[in-house]
């Protein structure tokens, strides 16, 4: 038996498969979790848990790449029950007072706030570890390594655990066994720069394998950094040209959509993994995201 066990966890968010993933690290000292998830998928985490032996009470660390809703939504929850969370310390206030946050998600999300994203409780202080860049956490037995990760969010850490690494949201979105690749670019720390910057530690690190919170392992590491990073450089230029010609920010979501189904068209995505795709957020989420970043830039301080 090797040093550990990885198993992907599929939440089924909104009823869809392999969309939102938590993973389940079993070290030789016990269980490790890797994202919770939003409180909304609570019972489909219990579930893959108990397929593998274990309960909640089991599980006492969970590293948390950041705190968006679709990654540590249900982090509260846990840290209510006794487990300990592990996060970018920009991010650990959030976690313990979090009404700004969810305040922010409301003005998005509205009425389908609950039906998303199901209830964010706060964390006990005395359960939430502030991760450094570098720190190296030793739980279940293991050491996974910390790594400071900014572009899709200011507070994003990576963890290294040997030659793998669980990459949150900086691998963008690419479903199990799929070669389309979205990237998620909400507001307000969407950076273009700081992305490609961590993307490129990323690559010289030379993991053999990649553990997308969308979803799932990635083993064809280096191609799949070179799809992000062309990723990034389209979004950013499409958007651009919009702005320049003068276009509002509905026709810009209108026309960022229309790009995309022509991508999922040209990858042969049928309607069921496009609705996987399009379940993980709206074209005017992401649009609003890369608008804020090149007004910013218009507008230096």
């Amino acid at each position: 038996m090797s040093q550990f066990e990885i198993h992907t966890l599929d939440l089924h968010f909104q009823g869809n498969s392999e969309t939102i993933a938590s993973f389940l690290v079993i070290g030789p000292e016990g269980p490790v979790l890797v994202e919770t998830g939003p409180g909304s998928t609570l019972p489909a985490l219990e579930r893959g848990l108990a397929r593998h032996g274990f309960t909640p009470d089991d599980v006492h660390d969970i590293l948390l790449t950041h705190i968006h809703l679709d990654h540590a939504g249900a982090a509260g929850w846990w840290a209510q029950r006794g487990a300990r969370l592990h996060v970018h310390h920009l991010g650990a206030a959030h976690l313990i007072r979090p009404l700004k946050l969810i305040e922010s998600a409301q003005r998005i999300y509205g009425d389908q706030m609950e039906r998303l994203w199901g209830q964010f409780l706060p964390a006990p202080a005395e359960q939430v570890h502030e991760v450094q860049d570098g720190d190296i956490l030793e739980v279940g037995g293991l050491k996974f390594v910390a790594l400071d990760t900014p572009g899709h969010a200011r507070h994003h850490m990576v963890y290294q655990l040997g030659e793998i690494a669980f990459v949150g949201d900086l691998g963008g979105i690419r479903l199990a066994g799929r070669s389309y690749l979205r990237l998620p670019t909400p507001p307000p720390d969407f950076d273009p720069p700081a992305w490609l910057a961590s993307v490129e530690r990323m690559r010289a690190c030379r993991f053999s394998r990649l553990y997308l919170t969308h979803f799932g392992p990635v083993d064809e590491v280096d191609p799949h950094w070179v799809n992000v990073e062309t990723q990034l450089h389209e979004v950013v230029g499409l958007v651009r040209r919009e702005i320049e010609a003068g276009l509002d920010r509905a026709t810009i979501a209108t026309h960022f959509a229309e790009w995309e189904l022509a991508r999922q068209v040209a990858y042969s995505l049928d309607s069921d993994s496009r609705t996987r795709y399009n379940s993980l957020g709206a074209p005017q989420i992401a649009v609003n995201g890369i608008v804020r970043y090149l007004n910013k830039l218009a507008t230096p301080n």
